[in-house]
């Protein structure tokens, strides 16, 4: 795919203002450490919530979602959109109590929940565990999928890595990242991803007006898509359709997805209750309300902003490349209707939109994985009597290392396909999810909990994966392994130590009857009300994504009638959620 001089100038000029956006934040990251991870508690709820959807918007996305298309039809990606009732949850749940405990990042709220040695382990081995191993595969397969882009557009045609031009060009993008995410921390990162995020979408958009107007209309591609496959119009199914002799989506997976996954799986940016990066936008939120506005908007933004473009153009590969069905890794789709269909001129806002897509994530992982290694290991075990100025210079250091490390993770994971890695690592984690809700409602955890968590999932997953094939049902499995060891271990050890309990108990102040013999002791501190009401908040806004997915793909298909009636029940759905926070006495956020 040849690109013209005006496809270099705009690539160029944005790689030279995600530069000039780090360089002019560089004074401001470094007066301490919470400048440089959290922007000094100090970002409006739509920058914060803007940056979460950025950096979940990477280069890999579109590239997994054509993969899920191509192998399950449009309702393959349940896999990711059964994680919206556990966002919404996160929302009305955990947003406040997460910003309330004013930790720096969600491993430090370890040592706030819990006591003793084995907290302080637990606390340094998640930051490490975290930073150099899960964080590096997060890496890894943004990159690889990165590589898959450019070796299907700018250097197609070419063998796999051939001459290596297209990893020259990674390295130069990963460059650029380096220097303004280390000069600038959350400050810089978090102002270019409102920026990545406007030109990552135009440039979706963009592609998905190319592909379908190619292919003739969406009538003409949905009946190509259809004349090339057996139960062809299963592909465009919100919900599989499971009576057909050769279901695109098995009902055990399904209900896998439906159930399970979105509670029981540690992944990042879909963390049950609140994790990762999610945690350290809300607490770099101004206030509650702000935090809470900030994970609201980035769960709609998810679930309900982006999707169809990408799904119009892993259609519109569908059409055009039969065989990715059969392919290893169908996500070359994407990447193949660029090459193909971009015109000259266009190719270059397109591209721009995959870099930008690309470095927001990796920005964001330098940062996040910086912040473990430094709050959560350096200033915790190494040097707790450092000050800001020497930690800020090692929190730069730290995202070096974070860089590299996932640099050289990127090269080892370089033929594995994005959406079997995604799945990898949610099989992973699973049954630890659990644990991760309850700690904050259930008095009776403890750290050991936790620990045996981890641990449990590790070797339940090495175990299953020899006899169970599907990832997702190992998922299923791994979990339930998971949850009866943790609750095992919950109740063969001492709760925590009741001083570490009343003190979590009046910082936090949680809802629910799981921490009543706390709060008998503690009568002048008065819990979040309203437990339930918060729970069918969460429900009815969870509504308002499963209404408005179904309600675009119908009304874009053209069946404007059931579209309209999907829509309104969205409608409804968000009326009922801000009466129900006018009831929970949230005030400061429906206002």
């Amino acid at each position: 795919m040849e690109l013209t001089g005006f496809d270099w100038l705009v690539i160029v000029g944005y790689l030279a203002i995600a530069l000039a956006i780090g360089l002019f934040f560089r004074k401001r990251a470094g007066r301490d450490l919470s400048s440089f991870f959290l922007s000094g508690r100090s970002l409006p709820w739509w920058i914060a919530g803007t940056s979460m959807v950025a950096t979940t918007f990477a280069a890999d996305t579109p590239l997994a979602v054509t993969g899920l298309v191509a192998r399950h039809g449009l309702a393959g990606n349940w896999f990711w959109w059964s994680f919206a009732l556990g966002g919404m949850l996160t929302v009305f749940l955990y947003a406040r109590l997460w910003r309330r405990a004013e930790v720096l990042t969600d491993v430090e709220l370890v040592e706030l929940r819990y006591g003793g040695k084995p907290a302080a382990f637990l606390r340094g081995f998640r930051a490490i565990y975290i930073a150099l191993l899960v964080n590096s595969i997060i890496i890894g397969w943004v990159t690889g999928a990165m590589v898959t882009v450019l070796q299907q557009t700018i250097f197609a045609g070419r063998a796999a890595g051939a001459g290596g031009n297209e990893w020259i060009l990674i390295v130069t993008l990963l460059g650029v990242v380096g220097v303004y995410a280390t000069a600038s921390g959350l400050w810089g990162v978090a102002i270019t991803d409102f920026l990545q995020f406007i030109l990552a979408m135009v440039g979706s958009v963009a592609l998905a007006v190319i592909a379908v107007d190619h292919l003739g209309g969406l009538g003409a591609m949905r009946a190509r898509v259809v004349a090339s496959f057996p139960e062809g119009d299963d592909a465009f199914r919100y919900l599989p359709d499971f009576s057909a002799v050769d279901p695109w989506m098995p009902i055990g997976i399904f209900l896998v997805m439906l159930f399970v996954q979105w509670w029981a799986s540690w992944y990042p940016g879909a963390e049950p209750g609140g994790g990762g990066y999610v945690v350290q936008r809300m607490a770099s939120a101004k206030d509650e309300r702000h935090s809470v506005l900030a994970t609201l908007w980035f769960q709609i933004a998810h679930y309900c902003v982006r999707p169809w473009p990408w799904l119009l153009v892993a259609f519109a590969a569908l059409a055009l490349y039969p065989d990715l069905r059969t392919m290893d890794n169908p996500g070359v789709g994407y990447p193949s209707v660029i090459r193909d269909l971009a015109p000259a001129g266009i190719r270059g806002l397109i591209l721009v939109a995959f870099f930008a897509a690309f470095m927001s994530t990796i920005s964001t992982q330098m940062n996040w994985g910086a912040s473990y290694l430094v709050n959560d290991f350096y200033r915790r075990f190494v040097r707790p009597e450092a000050d800001d100025r020497h930690l800020t210079r090692v929190s730069r250091a730290a995202s070096i290392l974070v860089l590299a490390v996932g640099s050289a993770a990127a090269w080892l994971m370089r033929d594995i396909s994005v959406d079997e890695a995604w799945k990898l690592l949610a099989a992973l984690g699973a049954g630890t999810g659990a644990v991760f809700m309850l700690r904050w409602f259930w008095w009776r955890l403890n750290a050991w909990s936790e620990i045996v968590a981890m641990v449990a999932s590790l070797i339940g997953f090495i175990i299953v994966s020899g006899f169970v094939e599907a990832i997702e049902y190992r998922l299923a499995v791994v979990a339930a392994l998971t949850i009866a060891a943790w609750l095992t271990a919950t109740y063969l050890t001492p709760p925590e130590g009741e001083s570490t309990l009343r003190a979590f108990y009046r910082k936090v102040r949680p809802a629910g009857p799981g921490w009543r013999p706390i709060a008998r002791t503690l009568p002048e501190v008065r819990g979040d009300g309203h437990l339930g009401l918060s729970v069918v908040a969460a429900l009815l806004a969870a509504g308002i994504v499963y209404c408005t997915l179904p309600a675009i793909g119908l009304i874009l298909f053209g069946s404007y009638g059931k579209g309209m009636l999907v829509l309104s029940g969205a409608v409804a759905c968000a009326g009922g959620v801000v009466l129900l926070l006018r009831r929970i006495g949230w005030e400061r956020v429906v206002r």
